[in-house]
């Protein structure tokens, strides 16, 4: 488990709109029992008015996928199985688009 890796959403319930979670969590605390987590949906998802550098957009799996980083939030690591991608080439679009949320410039 590493920051930047992508799972597989494990929640079945929520798995269409958001098949996927890209852990966002310094490795410093991999001691903790959770990992922020931040959406990966459907571009369809996409909220209009909202800055264009808050909802970057990655492929994963050959699925153009909208990081959603209004919604971030915890999830049990232990319900976090094999990774499907890392986006640590993209780390500072995924940095950019937490920092909008957080500061909103």
């Amino acid at each position: 488990m590493a920051q930047w890796d992508v799972y597989a959403n494990p929640n079945p319930g929520s798995r269409v709109d958001v098949p996927y979670l890209v852990d966002v969590q310094s490795d410093l605390l991999r001691a903790l029992p959770t990992r922020l987590v931040v959406p990966l949906a459907p571009p369809r998802r996409r909220l209009s008015g909202l800055p264009q550098r808050m909802s970057p957009v990655f492929v994963v799996q050959d699925m153009q996928l909208l990081l959603v980083p209004q919604e971030a939030g915890p999830v049990d690591a232990r319900v976090l199985r094999q990774p499907v991608a890392n986006l640590r080439a993209d780390a500072h679009r995924i940095i950019d688009a937490l920092d909008a949320v957080v500061s909103g410039v």
